[in-house]
């Protein structure tokens, strides 16, 4: 999925691209710690694949437009479509690309997925009290504050708190 004048392009995950993405999740360790443990293993990578295959589940590698480098990743789960509409984003970007706005980039071209392709109504992120980038590129996406989430989300072995953020999709056309 590619957009006009974008800095970056979404891409489906697919077995071929296992060995970068291992690779991507080695060098952003640092980075990711302790927000997020993303598949480091070629099984974990497999199990993220079958996870992608599900009808409630969109999942999407962003890359870089001119090098076609992996700058993160992006999900929508947990789809519910009838009277809900809804979504949760999972998202995390790699080193070297921090910083240079591909992520907010690439979550903005999920986001036009999930309100015009899937024409959902609401999409909820959640994200750790002290995960202070992430808090910030959700609001930079319009996303506001509704609540926190005690003990919300198994990482790591551990039941962490969660700020629970949602967008509408009026919300987000307004802002488009």
């Amino acid at each position: 999925m590619k957009a006009s004048r974008s800095p970056v392009y979404l891409e489906r995950p697919a077995r071929k691209h296992q060995a970068e993405f291992l690779a991507a999740v080695r060098r952003s360790q640092a980075l990711h710690r302790p927000w997020v443990y993303a598949p480091s293993t070629p099984r974990a990578y497999a199990l993220f694949l079958e996870r992608a295959k599900k009808p409630t589940q969109r999942s999407f590698l962003v890359r870089e437009a001119t090098s076609g480098a992996l700058a993160g990743v992006a999900t929508l789960g947990e789809i519910a479509l009838g009277n809900l509409r809804s979504a949760y984003l999972g998202y995390y970007g790699f080193d070297p690309h921090g910083g240079k706005g591909y992520m907010l980039e690439g979550l903005s071209l999920v986001l036009d997925h999930a309100f015009d392709s899937l024409a959902l109504h609401r999409v909820e992120a959640n994200v750790q009290p002290g995960n202070v980038r992430s808090i910030r590129l959700v609001k930079r996406l319009g996303f506001r504050r509704e609540g926190f989430s005690p003990r919300y989300l198994r990482i790591g072995g551990e039941w962490c708190d969660h700020l629970r953020y949602a967008l509408l999709a009026d919300e987000w056309r307004e802002r488009r």
